[in-house]
């Protein structure tokens, strides 16, 4: 996990309308496939907190293009396995019974997220960002990250077009998120050589 946003290349991200400031949920794990004949379900895992999965009695589950529409799922029990989790709903006792559930987003309500470090940020909370310069120039928006090996990569889109700024503290100095602002410091090379 680096210092800048919540993730593990598997990141908790939030499901909501976007220009929400702030979802309602945030999204832990992805439904792959039923697993044996008994209801369970192989679960991809999208957290940075795989073990908190097991702490939740109830998961929200949605289809990824109907966000909007969540249902609450009891949860009977959890176990992860790496990358992945066995998952077992309540009033689910077959494989055909699970398979409608194939594709879903499991979800936790956001009161009910891990609490991250002071210096850690969900990634809803950095695409949307203004974007300057250490010296007052404006670079343009956070439009996406994208999750890397070794730290995130923030999307910027302005006057320099395509800008993709490394999540490292070299490079971002301040988010402030009451503004809706990062404050950047570009090293040689980050930035397209020429005019806005």
């Amino acid at each position: 996990m680096n210092a800048f946003t919540q993730r593990n290349s598997r990141d908790e991200r939030g499901s909501g309308e976007r220009g929400t400031p702030e979802p309602r949920y945030l999204i832990v794990g992805r439904v792959l496939r039923p697993h044996g004949v008994r209801g369970e379900v192989k679960v991809e895992v999208i957290t940075g907190f795989p073990d908190r999965l097991a702490l939740h009695e109830v998961f929200y589950l949605a289809h990824p293009r109907t966000a909007h529409d969540v249902r609450a799922y009891a949860v009977e029990r959890v176990r992860v396995q790496g990358d992945t989790a066995l998952v077992k709903f309540e009033d689910f006792s077959s494989r055909d019974d699970v398979e409608t559930l194939r594709g879903m987003l499991i979800q936790v309500p956001i009161e009910k997220a891990a609490p991250l470090e002071e210096g850690q940020y969900f990634q809803y909370q950095i695409v949307g960002l203004s974007v300057v310069t250490d010296s007052g120039e404006a670079l343009g928006q956070v439009t996406d990250v994208l999750e890397t090996g070794a730290n995130d990569v923030y999307v910027v889109i302005g006057p320099y077009g395509e800008v993709l700024l490394p999540a490292i503290e070299q490079v971002v100095r301040e988010i402030d998120l009451p503004a809706q602002r990062m404050v950047v410091h570009l090293l040689p090379g980050l930035l397209n050589e020429g005019e806005p």
